[in-house]
């Protein structure tokens, strides 16, 4: 990897990565999220029902890299929602009912559409969403069911968001991907919080991103253990959580360094990425709960410093 480092004209690999890919890989994308739109539209119980039908993920943020450009599908159903009150209210509090249609009909009338549509063998069910086999029309594809979610205040305001529920916990696990129907509060999300950055930075945020998970992937491709563990998500978050000034470098090289030192820097220690934030501006990112850990990526950083000759001081 040292060698490949000197040899290669790191300006012309950046500036490849930082593209969206390619568009026949687009179309493919597209493919998959219309055999989805089918599926549901051509069953009799779920057509009937108020769903927002979306993307989300790096395909719908746009840091989606080349040969790596699976899709992430949402079918929000908003006749109900999934809630969180404060401590010490109920439902009754905010004059709010229990659904009458659980949230495990709907993910088996989801699978029952999927099925129907693109074959049983063609069609996995896991603990949060389904997998769609990838083939030569379209990509692979996950379509995650969902219920709107509402965490209520004591005013009776309350942030909106999506949420599921897992097939073997039962465990609820809520997002914040983008504002998806007019109704919800005037609070930036995901989508347009990352819309937002990539402005300010003149459109180079969304090209750093895909740059990292680039250099992540070929580093997982050489036998990197500690790639392998980083997810792209969290080098999207990471990056969304560098000031707007380190982006300014005339060319992709000093950009990589300026945001691969300040990442290095900054997650040395915990204190130092503390408050660090999701890109919804909600979640902090180095909770206990997140399935990484800031010791993890602090490790990567290094690696992938090394991996582009970075010079560190």
């Amino acid at each position: 990897m040292g060698d490949d480092s000197v040899t290669r004209s790191w300006e012309e690999v950046f500036s490849t990565w930082a593209q969206s890919p390619a568009q026949t890989e687009e179309q493919r994308s597209e493919n998959a999220i219309s055999g989805i739109r089918n599926a549901i539209s051509n069953n009799s119980k779920l057509k009937q029902r108020r769903l927002k039908i979306f993307t989300q993920g790096s395909y719908r943020n746009r840091v989606n890299v080349r040969h790596d450009s699976d899709v992430d599908v949402g079918v929000m159903l908003y006749e109900y929602f999934l809630s969180e009150y404060p401590e010490g209210k109920t439902k009754a509090d905010f004059g709010n009912i229990d659904a009458s249609y659980p949230f495990s009909q709907f993910k088996d009338e989801l699978e029952e559409a999927l099925v129907n549509y693109f074959g049983r063998a063609a069609v996995t069910r896991g603990n949060k969403a389904f997998n769609i086999k990838e083939n030569t029309y379209h990509v692979e594809a996950d379509v995650v069911p969902l219920f709107e979610f509402r965490q209520y205040w004591e005013n009776g305001d309350y942030r909106a968001g999506v949420a599921l529920l897992t097939d073997r916990e039962g465990r609820r696990i809520e997002n914040y991907p983008e504002r998806l129907v007019d109704y919800w509060p005037q609070t930036p999300l995901h989508y347009e919080n990352g819309n937002s950055k990539n402005t300010a930075t003149l459109r180079r945020y969304r090209g750093l991103v895909r740059i990292f998970k680039k250099i992540r992937n070929e580093l997982e491709s050489a036998g990197s253990s500690s790639a392998k563990v980083i997810p792209g998500y969290l080098l999207e978050c990471m990056t969304w959580n560098v000031p707007n000034d380190t982006f300014n470098g005339a060319t992709w090289d000093t950009r990589v360094q300026a945001v691969l030192r300040h990442l290095w820097n900054n997650t040395d220690s915990d204190a130092n990425c503390s408050s660090w934030f999701e890109v919804d501006g909600i979640k902090y990112l180095f909770h206990t709960s997140q399935p990484w850990t800031r010791a993890a990526a602090h490790t990567f950083i290094g690696e992938a410093w090394n991996f582009v000759g970075v010079r560190l001081s």
